[in-house]
């Protein structure tokens, strides 16, 4: 069994200094994460190569940024990276890797990206936003709100903030926004000025093991917030609560946030209709109204911790921050509008456990006018989806009807009985469909689908790409196109 251990990496490590790095090679740079990473690694100016198997668009930006990139992996590519350069991987590079394998025959440091990443943080005071759900969005959504305040931030998280268009950015002010990614073990290596826990669910357990094993993982993460920084903890989670209070029982700095009495900023009032939903925070003796253009209930939360963090973590001005907020679209595949046909509107989302697929499904049903909501889920991992498939079930029971594709197993090879069965079978409503590919599942909305009606993609696969084709259908049904 896994136990939280990430053997490969050492990330109690200290890292070398950015300056005394002459080179960095990424391998699979053309990744979300890692092209982030290297997008920051040149504006610091370090001289960067880099691979990847896929031709990706990405790799042509880096290249026109002065990267050397190739395509395929090689160990020709790594043949003129000089000895003193720093090699950064994520944890899907296997270890045969040719390029892996020369590396370290050479002996050339290798680091996770998100080491990589600590490296280019140090000069700054990080935001470190972490937790099971909510992270990406709580990310975008500070750093939205910190250029609306003025302020210049960094950040490097796991989806393009709209209205910026990137993931990643290097900022000229001295605040460094980054997505902490608990999955393997990473996130302690940030050491953030404040960070922020969302929740803690039983989630990657396929790495940890236990749920003991990750509440230890956070305890760590939040111990490596610098001396005199600020621990911001969801008071409506019972997790993030935990972990508060004993880190303030050891005499860390800590603030809580929600709809909980006790919360040490808290949403006192709240309203949402469509994609306008307005709270009223209370902070002390004051209290400041926020109006947020991004749906859900769950979004009021991610900005009062946002808004604790920026206003008791970096001293920013409470109202400035308050109006800030406002200024945050969303970021991709949250909840992404894709487009409109014969009525029915598509919505794409990367919720993937039963807490983001419980939020997404709450959300949608408010948003679905007079029709139905209809849910296409792909679940994610075989690991997951047969520890958590009564949770999936229990939050696809809200949609009127729910198509679940077969898993899509990423890093994972398949296990016997475990499939998308395993969680229309525990469904209650008895509107759950097991559908196991695209084709399945595009036949089946194109039969039920209704002016009127939401229609919503999800999971962290290759559902994404299903949104297009459903349209294309819906229009050629409604005989707006051709064919």
């Amino acid at each position: 069994m896994s136990n939280g251990v990430n053997e490969r990496f050492d990330f109690a490590a200290p890292l070398p200094a950015l300056a005394d790095v002459p080179h960095v090679h990424m391998i699979a740079v053309g990744g979300s994460g890692m092209s982030g990473v290297a997008r920051l690694f040149l504006a610091a100016g370090v001289t960067l190569s880099g691979s990847d198997n896929v031709d990706l668009p990405v790799l042509d930006d880096l290249r026109a940024q002065g990267a050397r990139i190739e395509l395929g992996y090689d160990a020709a590519n790594v043949a003129d990276v000089p000895d003193g350069a720093v090699v950064v991987i994520s944890s899907a590079i296997d270890e045969a890797n040719p390029e892996l394998v020369e590396v370290r025959r050479r002996g050339l440091p290798v680091l996770h990206r998100s080491q990589g990443l600590a490296m280019l943080m140090r000069a700054g005071r990080g935001l470190a936003v972490a937790g099971a759900n909510g992270k990406t969005t709580t990310s975008g959504m500070a750093t939205a709100a910190l250029v609306a305040t003025g302020e210049k931030p960094s950040f490097a998280i796991g989806a393009n903030v709209a209205g910026l268009g990137v993931n990643a950015a290097p900022g000229e002010g001295d605040i460094f926004v980054v997505e902490a990614d608990e999955s393997d073990g990473s996130f302690v290596v940030y050491h953030p000025q404040v960070a922020i826990v969302t929740n803690i669910k039983d989630d990657h357990l396929d790495f940890y093991g236990t749920s003991a094993n990750l509440a230890r993982a956070y305890e760590t993460f939040a111990a490596t917030i610098a001396p005199q920084g600020l621990l911001v903890a969801c008071a409506d989670d019972e997790g993030s609560l935990a972990l508060g209070q004993r880190r303030r029982a050891a005499g860390a700095r800590v603030l809580t946030y929600g709809r909980n009495i006790d919360a040490d900023v808290r949403i006192v009032a709240e309203s949402g209709e469509g994609f306008d939903w307005r709270m009223s925070l209370r902070d002390g003796d004051a209290v400041h109204d926020v109006a947020l253009h991004v749906p859900g209930a769950h979004n009021l939360l991610n900005a009062a911790g946002v808004y604790t963090a920026l206003v008791h973590g970096f001293g920013l001005a409470p109202a400035d921050v308050a109006r800030g907020l406002g200024a945050f679209r969303g970021t991709s595949r949250r909840f992404e509008p894709r487009g409109e046909a014969g009525g029915v509107r598509v919505v794409d989302d990367y919720a993937h456990n039963p807490g983001k697929l419980d939020a997404l499904v709450r959300t949608a049903s408010g948003l679905k006018d007079d029709g139905e909501l209809i849910v296409i889920f792909q679940p994610h991992l075989y690991s997951r989806t047969q520890h958590a498939a009564t949770g999936l079930a229990a939050a696809l029971d809200g949609a009127d009807h729910a198509f679940v594709l077969d898993v899509y197993g990423a890093r994972e090879q398949p296990v016997a009985g475990v499939s998308g069965a395993l969680i229309t079978d525990r469904m209650t409503s008895g509107r759950g469909e097991f559908t196991p590919t695209a084709d399945d599942a595009l036949a089946r909305v194109l039969d039920v689908a209704r002016p009127g009606d939401l229609v919503v993609t999800v999971g962290a696969g290759d559902v994404t790409h299903l949104g297009p084709r459903i349209l294309t259908g819906l229009k050629t049904r409604e005989g707006e196109v051709e064919g």
